[in-house]
C-alpha cells in the first residue's frame, strides 16, 4: 500500500460522509501490488479498519487489443485473443473463432472431431483457469499450501496444451475453421490418465479448505453481491451463479455442441467470497464431467473445414500441387474476405460472459473489433461489496472476483 494521499484529494474522497472522523485515511492499494491480482489501483477510504469508500482505477496495461486487430488479418488477429484473458486464451479462441465462422457462413461445415476438440479444450481451459484463481486465492489468506498443489495440477494441463500445439500458454491452437493441427496420438492417453488423477486431489482441496476455521473467517458474509447488484452492474459466470443468477451460455444458448452433455450450473444464494469459492469448485467438477463425456465420444476424421480459400491446404499437397501452393501463399499474404455484415458471439469464459462484436466490410481485415470482457464488470463491481467490511476483507473480494487486467484494459 502506498502513503496517505494530500489534503485535497483527502477532502474529495471524503465528500458526503457525515460527521467529524479523526481516523480517517485514504491509501492505494496497488497498482504494484501483488493482492490487486493485476495492475489495478484501489483508492481506498478507511477509518481505521473499515471501508468507508472504494474506487476502482484501471487503465495501467494499456494493450489496445481491439484496435490493433482492425489492422490485422483475420487470421493474425487471432493470435491477440490469448493475450487478453491470458489465463483463458483458448476460451478467448473459441469466443472469437465462432464469430469470424458465423461472418463466413461456416458455422455448419465445423467438422464433428474439431467440435468436441474445441469442448474439451475449452472445459480443460476452464479446470486450469480456476486452478489459478483457488491458488492465488488461498494465498492471498495465509493458505500457502494450497497454492503450491493448484499449480502442480495446472502444469498437467498445460502439458497437454502444448503436447498438442508445442505452446504452453498463448496456443492459439482452436483455429478459424477448426483446430490448428490434428490431435497427437498420445492424447487421448495423458487426457485420461489426467481425469482419473484429478478426483482425489479436488477432494484434497475441499478436505483443506471447506471446514477451515480460518478460510470460513476470511470467506463468510464478506462481500456480499446481492442478486440486483449483480444483474445492475451485468455481473456474469460464477460470480453472478454464486448469488441465484441461475444463467450459463452453455445450457441457455449452446454453442460447439455443448446440448449434448449433461452437467449442472452450480447456483448458490449468499453471494459472498465463500459462495463464489464453492461454485467455482463445483464448476471444476462439472467441467472434468464434460471432458470425461466428450472424450469418450471423440470422433476420427477431418479437423478442419474442407476449404482452402479460409484454412490452408495440407503440407503434402503444396509440394505437389501448384494450385495449393497457391492457396497457401494468397491465404498467408492476403488473407480471405468474409461478406460484408456484422455478427456477436459470446461464449462462457471461466469469469463470464465474453462476447466478440466483429464488423466485416469485405476486407481481409475487420472493419471493427469489440470485445464485452466479463472482467470488467467484475472489477467495476468491487467498490459496491468492499464498502463497510475491513481492510483484511478487501483481499478478499478482490480475490474473489477473479478479473484479468490484460481484458479489462484491452
Amino acid at each position: 500500500m502506498s502513503t496517505i494521499m494530500h489534503d485535497h484529494d483527502l477532502e474529495e474522497a471524503l465528500d458526503g460522509i457525515e460527521g467529524d472522523r479523526r481516523d480517517i485515511s485514504v491509501i492505494n492499494l496497488g497498482p504494484q501490488h501483488p493482492a490487486t491480482h493485476g495492475v489495478l489501483r484501489v483508492v481506498l477510504t478507511l477509518a481505521g479498519e473499515e471501508v468507508l469508500k472504494a474506487e476502482a482505477v484501471v487503465g495501467y496495461l494499456h494493450t489496445g487489443i481491439e484496435k490493433t486487430a482492425e489492422y490485422k488479418t483475420y487470421q493474425q488477429a487471432l493470435t491477440l485473443t490469448d493475450r487478453m484473458d491470458y489465463l483463458a486464451p483458448l476460451s478467448n479462441n473459441l469466443g472469437y473463432c465462432l464469430a469470424v465462422e458465423k461472418l463466413l457462413g461456416i458455422t455448419d461445415q465445423i467438422p464433428a472431431k474439431a467440435q468436441t476438440m474445441r469442448v474439451i479444450l475449452a472445459e480443460l481451459q476452464r479446470i486450469a483457469s480456476h486452478l489459478v484463481w483457488l491458488g492465488s486465492n488461498a494465498l492471498d489468506l495465509g493458505a500457502m499450501s494450497v497454492f503450491l498443489y493448484c499449480f502442480q495440477d495446472r502444469e498437467m494441463i498445460l502439458d497437454m496444451f502444448e503436447l498438442l500445439s508445442g505452446v504452453r500458454l498463448m496456443t492459439s491452437y482452436i483455429t478459424i475453421g477448426g483446430l490448428l493441427a490434428d490431435i497427437t496420438p498420445d492424447f487421448p492417453q495423458k487426457l485420461r490418465g489426467f481425469l482419473e488423477y484429478f478426483p482425489p486431489r479436488l477432494a484434497e482441496y475441499h478436505g483443506l479448505l471447506d471446514n477451515n476455521e480460518l478460510w470460513l473467517e476470511r470467506t463468510k458474509n464478506v462481500g456480499v453481491m446481492s442478486q440486483e447488484t449483480a444483474m445492475q452492474y451485468a455481473i456474469t459466470g460464477p460470480a453472478a451463479r454464486a448469488c441465484g443468477i441461475d444463467w450459463d451460455l452453455r445450457r441457455d444458448l449452446p454453442y460447439t455442441g455443448y446440448e449434448q452433455y449433461k452437467f449442472a450450473v452450480p447456483v448458490l444464494q449468499d453471494g459472498d467470497v465463500y459462495a463464489r469459492y464453492a461454485v467455482r469448485m463445483a464448476e471444476i467438477e462439472q467441467s472434468r464431467r464434460i471432458v470425461e463425456q466428450a472424450l469418450a465420444v471423440l470422433p476420427t476424421g477431418p479437423w478442419q473445414v474442407d476449404d482452402p480459400k479460409i484454412v490452408p491446404p495440407p503440407k503434402w499437397q503444396i509440394s505437389a500441387s501448384m494450385e495449393s501452393l497457391i492457396h497457401h501463399f494468397k491465404l498467408y499474404t492476403a488473407g480471405f474476405r468474409p461478406p460484408v455484415g456484422e455478427v456477436f458471439q459470446r461464449v462462457e469464459s471461466p469469469r463470464g460472459e465474453i462476447g466478440f462484436y466483429i464488423v466485416s466490410d469485405g476486407s481481409p481485415r475487420p472493419y471493427r473489433m469489440r470485445v464485452r470482457g466479463p472482467s470488467f464488470a467484475n472489477v467495476q463491481v468491487l467498490p459496491m461489496i468492499m464498502k463497510g467490511g475491513m481492510l483484511a476483507d478487501v483481499i478478499s473480494d478482490i480475490a474473489s472476483m477473479d478479473f484479468i487486467l490484460g481484458e479489462v484494459d484491452r
